[in-house]
C-alpha cells in the first residue's frame, strides 16, 4: 500500500512506536533477541499500529499510553507470522528468510511464544479491563483460526462459509481489534468504538481476500515468495473456491496433494490467474471494502477519518 506519505502527520508517532517495538522485544537471550530483530527488520507495513493511532484520534490522544497498545498489536501479528511459517514450512517471507529457515522449527515456535508473552507484558501498562478482554478474545480466535487452517489443508470439500470464517480469524479480527482497542484506550465513545471495530473487521476481510488474489496475480518479486504458494501448500482461498465451479479446473485442483512438485502446479496457477474467477473474488473484496467505508460515515470529520478512508481505498488497488 503506497499511502505512507499521506500519514506524514503521524511520522513522529510511528517512529516512536518503532523504537518501542525494539525495546519491547529485546532479550538477554541471544537467539531470541536475534530472531526478534530479524523479524522487525524484515519489513512489514505496520498497518495495525497505524490503525491504533488513527482510532485513538477519536478520543483523548496520548501517545505515551497508546504506543503500548500499538506495539502490542504489532508484536502479536509478528508472533502469529512466526507460527504460520512453521505450519506452512515457509522459507521466505517478504523475500527474506523466515525464523524457522534461519534456525529451526523448535526455535521458531519458542520465538513466537516469546513474542506473545512480550506483547502481553507491553499491554500490562494499560489499566483498562475492557481493552485486555478484547485482546484476549482476539488471541483466542487467532489460535482457533490457525487450527482450522491446519485442519482444512488439502481439504477441497469446503464452502464459502468455511473460508470466510477462517480469514475472519486469521486476519480480520486482529485489524478490527487494533481499531477497537485504540479507541477504547483513548476513551472514545462507545458509538465510535463500534464504528471503528466494524471498519476494521470489514477492511480486514477485504485485505485478506486481496492477499489471496495477489497470490495468483502478483509476481514472485512483489510477493516475496513464489506465486501460487497458498494453493501448493493446500490452503483453499476464494479464487480457488470459485475456480472449482469449473469441472475441468476442479479436477486439476483436487489432484494437488502434500509434497507435490511446485513446477507441476504452475500451469494450473496460470489458468486461475487468467480466469474470470479472479475478478469474481475481487468483487467480494470490494463489497467488504464498501462496508468498511459505510461503517465510519458517522465518525467526526477529521484528518484521522480521511486517512482511514484513504487506506481503505488503497487496499483495493495494492500490488503486494
Amino acid at each position: 500500500m503506497k499511502v505512507k506519505w499521506k500519514y506524514s502527520y503521524l511520522k513522529k508517532d510511528i517512529n516512536e512506536i518503532e523504537n518501542t517495538l525494539h525495546k519491547v522485544v529485546d532479550s538477554t537471550q541471544p537467539i531470541l533477541k536475534n530472531a526478534s530483530v530479524q523479524l522487525l527488520q524484515s519489513g512489514g507495513k505496520r498497518i495495525r499500529p497505524v490503525f491504533v493511532l488513527l482510532s485513538a484520534k477519536f478520543g483523548q490522544y496520548n501517545l505515551q499510553s497508546i504506543k503500548n497498545v500499538a506495539a502490542t498489536l504489532e508484536i502479536i501479528h509478528m508472533a502469529s507470522l512466526v507460527h504460520d511459517d512453521v505450519i506452512d514450512e515457509a522459507s521466505l517471507r517478504r523475500g527474506k528468510p523466515t525464523i524457522n529457515s534461519t534456525y529451526n522449527n523448535r526455535v521458531a515456535m519458542y520465538a513466537g511464544d516469546f513474542l506473545f508473552a512480550k506483547a502481553l507484558e507491553c499491554m500490562s501498562e494499560i489499566e483498562i479491563p475492557s481493552a485486555h478482554q478484547k485482546l484476549s478474545e482476539t488471541i483466542l480466535e487467532i489460535c482457533l483460526g490457525e487450527i482450522e487452517q491446519i485442519k482444512d489443508k488439502y481439504n477441497f470439500d469446503q464452502n464459502l462459509k468455511c473460508y470466510l470464517r477462517r480469514i475472519k480469524r486469521k486476519t480480520a479480527l486482529l485489524i478490527s481489534a487494533s481499531c477497537e482497542i485504540g479507541a477504547i484506550a483513548s476513551g472514545a465513545s462507545l458509538t465510535n468504538q463500534k464504528c471503528l471495530k466494524d471498519y476494521g473487521y470489514y477492511l480486514g476481510m477485504s485485505y485478506q481476500i486481496m492477499d489471496d488474489i495477489l497470490d495468483f496475480t502478483a509476481s514472485e518479486k512483489e510477493l516475496g515468495k513464489p506465486s501460487g504458494s497458498d494453493l501448493i501448500q493446500g490452503n483453499i482461498t476464494l479464487p480457488v473456491l470459485f475456480a472449482m465451479n469449473d469441472l475441468a479446473l476442479k479436477e486439476k485442483i483436487v489432484s494437488i496433494h502434500e509434497g507435490i512438485e511446485p513446477e507441476t502446479v504452475k500451469p494450473l496457477i496460470n489458468q486461475i490467474r487468467k480466469s474470470t474467477y479472479i475478478k469474481a473474488a475481487k468483487k467480494v473484496s470490494e463489497a467488504y471494502l464498501q462496508k468498511s467505508l459505510n461503517s465510519i460515515e458517522s465518525l467526526p470529520n477529521n484528518e484521522a477519518k480521511e486517512m482511514l478512508i484513504l487506506i481503505a481505498k488503497n487496499i483495493g488497488n495494492r500490488k503486494n
